[in-house]
Parts: C-alpha cells; sequence; structure tokens
C-alpha cells in the first residue's frame, strides 16, 4: 500500500497522469509485486538453508561439540505461509511464501572409525564421528544453490515488468 503511494505520487509530479489513471495501470503491477513478496521469502528461506549446508560442511569433522559428543548435522525445515488477506477479501486462503519451521539435529549416528591415538577415542579406540556426509551437503548445496538463483530470476523479471509497466503508463 506505501509503494503504490509513493509510485503515484512520483508519476502524478512529473504531470504525465493524473493518480486515478496511474492506479489503473498499477493494479496489476502491485499485485505482481505481492508475488514477489512469496519469492523474497523463499529467498530468505533457501539462505537459511545455505549457510545451514555451510555449517554442516564446516564441522565435518569435529568429534567434540558443546555437548560433549561428536557435532551433529542441522537440517531445515520449511513450511508454507497462508495469507490471511486473501481469506478476507473472499479469495480463499493460499500459500504467499514460505518460512523456516524449525532447525533440527539430524538424529542419524554419525560413523565410528578406529583412532587409538585420538583424543576423542573411548577406551576401545574407538572415535564417534560426526553424521556429515560431505557428498550430501554438496548435493544440497548445488540444489539449494539453484532454488536460490531461481527464485532472484523470477525477482529480476518481476522488477523489469514493474518497469514497464510504470513505462507504458507515462
Amino acid at each position: 500500500s506505501h509503494s503504490a503511494d509513493r509510485l503515484q505520487f512520483q508519476v502524478a509530479e512529473n504531470g504525465h497522469h493524473r493518480p486515478e489513471q496511474l492506479l489503473i495501470f498499477l493494479r496489476p503491477t502491485m499485485e505482481l509485486i505481492t508475488g514477489v513478496g512469496a519469492t523474497g521469502s523463499a529467498l530468505n528461506a533457501q539462505k537459511t538453508r545455505l549457510d545451514l549446508i555451510a555449517q554442516n560442511i564446516a564441522n565435518a569433522q569435529t568429534t567434540r561439540s558443546a555437548d560433549g559428543g561428536p557435532y551433529k548435522r542441522q537440517v531445515v525445515t520449511f513450511e508454507a505461509q497462508l495469507a490471511n488477506r486473501m481469506a478476507r477479501s473472499g479469495q480463499g486462503a493460499g500459500a504467499t511464501g514460505v518460512k523456516v519451521a524449525s532447525i533440527s539435529n539430524d538424529p542419524t549416528p554419525g560413523q565410528k572409525i578406529y583412532d587409538p591415538r585420538h583424543p576423542d577415542a573411548d577406551v576401545q579406540g574407538m572415535v564417534a564421528m560426526p553424521n556429515v556426509n560431505v557428498s550430501t551437503e554438496m548435493v544440497d548445496l548445488i540444489t539449494a544453490s539453484r532454488t536460490y538463483e531461481a527464485n532472484l530470476s523470477v525477482v529480476k523479471v518481476a522488477r523489469q515488468m514493474a518497469q514497464k509497466t510504470i513505462d507504458i503508463a507515462r
């Protein structure tokens, strides 16, 4: 709503269109920009996922964490955000984005390796390793990175479309 007011004022100040004429042109653009909000939430969610993957890779050999055991792989769970605004307008509720529901430890046990000289070895010489598989993390990294790039492309195209709409209104 505030961005619509700003756009109305800027174009009206140029004297090309009266504000009510501009609103006719900007309504589809504002809906497009609202849709970009969903893409923005997906970008934030994927950034969280990328950060966790980097943390997992960095700790793939950490055998002693703050809780005393080996590092536990972190995983993120996403959930859809619903639009109450759509329900109020009579269009029904729909997904308008994604948010991080939780960040939790992966319960999968890590490998045990025989290394009696390791400072974290037990009495049998076995060392509990983190449950991080670097190959899996790299696949997740590529997937999250491509998802992030795809959402960024949506924002770029939406911005170009909004600019074209404003140019037409002038």
